[in-house]
């Protein structure tokens, strides 16, 4: 069984929509079900049909869910140090050919979120971070072409 690496605030996130789904979504879909059904003829009952579709969305994510958590390889980030880039790591960067600057965080994939600064570990990013430290340069493929970024500052918060 593959571990999945998450820091402690993305397994918390997966328990939290994990603990409403099965608390809040799936007796609200039961009683929509229950609600659609008392309507009559189910082959022409839209209310129904839709109903069913959520809950089977519903079932499969908490499926899903599950098994994350249950695979889970909590890391947590206020304990690592070092200055080599690693899961967990954020990391500030210069672009060498703009001189834009940009902040990344290394994290799971369900925690990935690009536009307030974090990055999955199997991004290609982040691939071309791991293993670097402070002053090295990365070359990271991206759609738009090639880009080199140097590496100004590795923390672990």
């Amino acid at each position: 069984m593959e571990r999945i690496p998450m820091t402690a605030e993305g397994h918390a996130a997966l328990q939290a929509e994990l603990k409403t789904l099965k608390s809040v979504e799936r007796p609200n879909i039961i009683a929509a079900i229950a609600e659609a059904r008392s309507h009559g003829d189910l082959s022409e009952n839209a209310e129904y049909h839709a109903a069913k579709e959520k809950q089977s969305f519903i079932e499969g994510r908490i499926n899903e869910l599950d098994d994350k958590l249950a695979r889970a390889d909590v890391i947590d980030v206020t304990k690592l140090s070092g200055g080599k880039i690693r899961f967990g790591a954020t990391v500030s960067l210069v672009d060498v050919d703009t001189e834009d600057e940009v902040t990344y965080k290394i994290v799971g994939e369900d925690e990935a979120d690009v536009k307030n600064g974090k990055v999955s570990i199997t991004s290609p990013i982040a691939r071309a971070l791991i293993g670097k430290e402070e002053g090295d340069e990365a070359e990271v493929a991206a759609p738009s072409g090639a880009r080199a970024y140097e590496i100004t500052k590795v923390e672990y918060l």
